[in-house]
């Protein structure tokens, strides 16, 4: 028995859904392919953990924030307070 290759079946995949295409799209759909392997791909900055710690830094009083979260819920979660 063969091992499967996901690879290999997410490419039948596609190939299947593309058959049907024309050739006019296949080409413009393997320059668009083509022209996004080519752009560089910025890796993502670090996450500077210290940022996520502390307390809320906001003007609302505990109350204010609490009657907004409230008053954001749908109608039908409002008969559960």
């Amino acid at each position: 028995m063969q091992p499967i290759n996901p690879s290999a079946s997410i490419a039948d995949y596609y190939l299947g859904v593309l058959r049907n295409l024309s050739a006019d799209s296949k080409l413009d759909l393997i320059a668009r392919l083509s022209q996004s392997l080519k752009q560089e791909q910025q890796p993502a900055a670090p996450t500077d953990l210290q940022a996520l710690f502390g307390a809320y830094q906001g003007e609302e009083t505990a109350e204010e924030l609490i009657a907004a979260i409230r008053s954001s819920f749908p109608a039908a979660c409002r008969g559960l307070e």
